[in-house]
């Protein structure tokens, strides 16, 4: 009777597989486990952004400076029909709206050693558990301030969770936010002399643009003021290639949770060796290649006749 497929198991083959993170590609290639006993194994398994804390949280080199980053991928599903947690949304990477799942990260940096690693995760399923991105990342941080209770001095996140709400709690935390807002965002800089214009409209003087500008962002309190920075940026794009993160072809949920859960402790894994080694995540996944290149020349599976 075979042992049967465990966590550890299951991230070891994400952690090895270079292509291919099917159920199947792994049944094919496992003398232990047939697709059906993964498939099982999957369906009643339970991981849960917990894991990672309790992977991650003995490696966290602290800093009172130090700041969290938050940002949300979507996880191209656009050629499947059938799978749960699947909703149109935009994607950032895309630069469209596709069929994806959405996963909202939490990135704790070490500024001084510009080291990083992820601490916490959601999925996003509105329809499941009413809740939205931003719900998600209010409970990160909560959960980051009372029960990690890792120092750090400032929130970074992209536009889209740029909402009053969000950034008063921030605020009543004392924290330190930094986050790009949209284009068409109304803003006063004129101290309450002039209607709200959108902040692509307003005008900067030279020392402003070196040193920003104090503006009333519409809808906050009266007397309430933040720092406005105008900034050239570039983008850069996300591949989660190196453990497989949206290459689960499965239609239930519970799966798919499963599979990026394991996912993320591989990628969690690979990050943890990157910086003992100084190697980037990438040369450690595709360095697996170079032994099998030196295998293959050693004794070669399939021989060249002669040429």
């Amino acid at each position: 009777m075979s042992t049967p497929i465990s966590r550890l198991d299951y991230c070891q083959y994400l952690l090895v597989s270079q292509i291919n993170y099917t159920l199947t590609h792994l049944g094919d290639h496992s003398e232990q486990w047939s697709h059906d006993q993964v498939n099982r194994y999957l369906k009643r398994e339970r991981i849960t952004p917990r894991l990672i804390w309790e992977n991650v949280h003995s490696q966290i080199e602290a800093d009172r400076y130090g700041y969290v980053l938050f940002d949300d991928t979507v996880l191209d599903k656009r050629h499947s029909f059938a799978i749960e947690l699947v909703r149109r949304q935009y994607s950032g990477n895309a630069k469209q709206v596709i069929k994806g799942i959405g996963v909202v990260g939490c990135v704790y940096v070490n500024p001084n050693t510009n080291q990083f690693w992820l601490i916490d995760y959601r999925l996003c399923d509105p329809d499941g558990d009413g809740k939205s991105k931003l719900d998600h990342l209010s409970e990160m941080l909560m959960n980051l301030v009372h029960h990690k209770q890792l120092p750090f001095h400032a929130v970074l996140m992209d536009s889209w969770y740029a909402a009053k709400a969000l950034l008063l709690l921030i605020e009543s935390l004392g924290k330190v936010y930094y986050c790009p807002v949209k284009s068409n965002r109304l803003v006063d800089d004129s101290g309450g002399e002039t209607a709200y214009r959108r902040v692509d409209g307003i005008v900067w003087s030279e020392v402003e643009k070196d040193n920003g500008k104090v503006v009333k962002l519409r809808g906050f309190p009266k007397q309430h003021r933040v720092k406005l920075f105008r900034v050239v940026a570039s983008t850069r794009r996300t591949d989660y290639i190196v453990t497989g993160l949206e290459k689960c072809q499965c239609r239930l949920a519970r799966i798919q949770r499963n599979h990026i859960g394991c996912a993320l402790l591989v990628w969690t894994r690979f990050n943890e060796l990157a910086l003992q080694t100084g190697q980037t995540v990438y040369q450690l996944k595709h360095g697996l290649l170079n032994d099998y290149m030196i295998q293959q020349l050693r004794s070669p599976a399939i021989k060249m006749a002669d040429a």
